[in-house]
């Protein structure tokens, strides 16, 4: 089994919201299935919390979203990220990275250690074509991912 997870969500019909499942493709070209397990995802859910059991480290990607005008369309950002415990009143389907991983410490006792990885985007209209500033952003991403991974063979 990998000791790496790479959960890459967001909806491939939405444009820009795509660009994880875009870069879950290319990984899984570089990456064999035996060092890096990768799913594709529309959201994340609760039940997610399950399938963190068994990694060391997982990598969320994600589109991101901010009206801030100083975010320019195809900044990559990435923030390592901790568990949150979810509050039960409000437990629903749509669930951030650190709510799947506090989920996950509750639950089962696991803690990986988790990073999200983040492509500002421009465009999420219904479609599949990548705005240019993200899809110019892509081969950054990338390269991004894989300086976590190497992280991660380092630390095995």
């Amino acid at each position: 089994m990998p000791s790496v997870l790479i959960i890459a969500y967001g909806n491939p019909l939405r444009s820009d919201d795509g660009v994880a499942w875009r870069a879950a493709d290319i990984l899984a070209e570089t990456f064999p299935a035996r060092d890096v397990e990768i799913l594709r995802l529309h959201q994340l859910a609760p039940e997610l919390a399950d399938t963190l059991r068994g990694f060391d480290r997982v990598i969320f990607i994600d589109a991101a979203f901010s009206e801030v005008a100083a975010i320019e369309p195809g900044t990559v950002r990435v923030d390592e990220i901790a568990a949150q415990t979810p509050d039960p009143a409000r437990f629903s389907h749509a669930f951030s990275p650190q709510k799947v991983l506090g989920l996950a410490a509750e639950l089962y006792g696991v803690q990986p250690r988790a990073f999200s990885v983040n492509v500002q985007g421009a465009n999420f209209d219904h479609g599949n074509a990548l705005s240019a500033a993200v899809a110019n952003a892509l081969p950054e991403l990338i390269a991004t991912i894989e300086r976590l991974l190497q992280g991660a063979a380092t630390k095995a």
